[in-house]
């Protein structure tokens, strides 16, 4: 059912995806709806409304038990979200919603590669990053990810390697592994090559040129952020994140005039 999951959803309007997910459920019944019904919980974990996100899970656990094994794999994987995930406030990440969020994440990884639903294993391998948040640990569940995703013949599981390697990248520049980081984000930029998406692909070049500024190489830095500020402005979508480490490089390279305007132009992105 997993192709017919993804064409509901729009990751950019959780209240859209919400209302097709609903209208699918009247024409559904069984493993189907319950499946429906973690994705209508997935769309207020999207929209920072956690409790809500848990009380439909709540409301169809008893019925997951006895329903098939990509049906539970949804379940335990939108219970982790729901209680660890990128949205959640700082606050919110207790022992005892983390440990509920590990058991989930977990289970769902056991019941996915059981049934090689490599997409939703990988998917839930790479959730257990929100959980364990020291990179030393996100690079743990980052490698078991990748090598998934490496071994699977599966398309939709290929699809993960653009994200895989830019998280993996991520950590290894949060431990100051810059040339390691380096090669994980020019990896992620050839998946996303690959794909097409402008946008992805736009990232991937940040995320190396934000590298190369930690790397002291601050020329190659400059000319790709450089390069990104006019293709987002070509395509209407001035970027903030360009435009704060265009400011950081020219800093670096004292030219303070310049650091200036482009702290003038994030601050007038943001309040667009």
């Amino acid at each position: 059912m997993t192709n017919q999951i993804m064409e509901l959803w729009d990751f950019n309007d959780p209240e859209l995806s919400e209302r097709r997910f609903r209208a699918a459920l009247a024409d559904a019944s069984g493993d189907e709806a319950l499946i429906l019904l973690t994705q209508v919980a997935r769309t207020y974990g999207l929209r920072g409304d956690f409790a809500v996100a848990q009380q439909i899970l709540a409301a169809i656990e008893a019925q997951v038990e006895s329903a098939g094994v990509e049906a539970q794999v949804y379940y335990f994987l939108e219970l982790g979200r729901a209680y660890a995930s990128a949205t959640h406030p700082p606050e919110s990440q207790t022992e005892a919603a983390k440990a509920l969020a590990r058991a989930a994440y977990l289970q769902a990884v056991e019941l996915a590669q059981e049934a090689e639903l490599d997409r939703l294993a990988i998917d839930a391998l790479h959730m257990l990053a929100f959980v364990d948040t020291e990179p030393e640990e996100q690079l743990v569940w980052n490698r078991k990810a990748i090598a998934l995703m490496e071994a699977s013949t599966q398309p939709e599981a290929r699809k993960w390697e653009g994200a895989l390697h830019n998280n993996q990248g991520y950590a290894l520049h949060e431990l100051g592994r810059y040339e390691d980081a380096l090669q994980e984000f020019e990896l992620a930029l050839q998946a996303h090559a690959r794909g097409g998406d402008p946008q992805k692909i736009r990232v991937a070049h940040w995320m190396i040129a934000w590298t190369l500024r930690s790397m002291g190489r601050l020329q190659e830095a400059l000319a790709i952020q450089l390069r990104l500020e006019k293709e987002c402005d070509a395509a209407g979508e001035p970027d903030p994140y360009v435009f704060e480490e265009l400011e950081h490089l020219y800093r670096a390279l004292q030219d303070a005039e310049r650091a200036d305007f482009y702290a003038a132009r994030r601050k007038s992105s943001l309040s667009l």
